[in-house]
């Protein structure tokens, strides 16, 4: 399987919080580098949040101070805690771990090769 396993999404209110899960293969969990991006219909692809194994992580500004990216080795899996959630935030989104061969992290896409089915987060006003 070199695609995660992704869960969580669904509809909250604005203020509200949701924690997203990603299950990863052996393989891709133990990537170098390994994120989570949102998309809208209005805006492309962004990063959201990257950490790597030695535990160096990437925030975008508009998730600061209210996302955190974790993951559980144990479990080969990758959890985004999203707290005090925004309108704004509503998208889809996806998790995804970069090449084998990259050792480099942060919030550029191109260099991230398996990716979570999505999950959609929705919050209301």
């Amino acid at each position: 399987q070199e695609q995660w396993v992704e869960s969580g999404g669904e509809s909250v209110q604005g203020g509200g919080s949701l924690r997203l899960s990603c299950v990863g293969s052996e393989y891709t969990y133990n990537s170098f580098c390994v994120g989570w991006f949102r998309q809208t219909p209005e805006n492309d692809r962004q990063g959201v949040a990257a950490i790597n194994r030695h535990g160096l992580i990437r925030y975008v500004d508009p998730a600061k101070g209210r996302f955190t990216i974790s993951k559980d080795n144990p479990k080969n899996t990758l959890y985004l805690q999203m707290n005090s959630l925004k309108p704004d935030d509503t998208a889809m989104y996806y998790c995804a771990a970069m090449d084998q061969y990259y050792r480099t992290c942060g919030l550029f896409e191109g260099a991230y090769r398996y990716w979570g089915q999505g999950s959609q987060v929705t919050v209301s006003s």
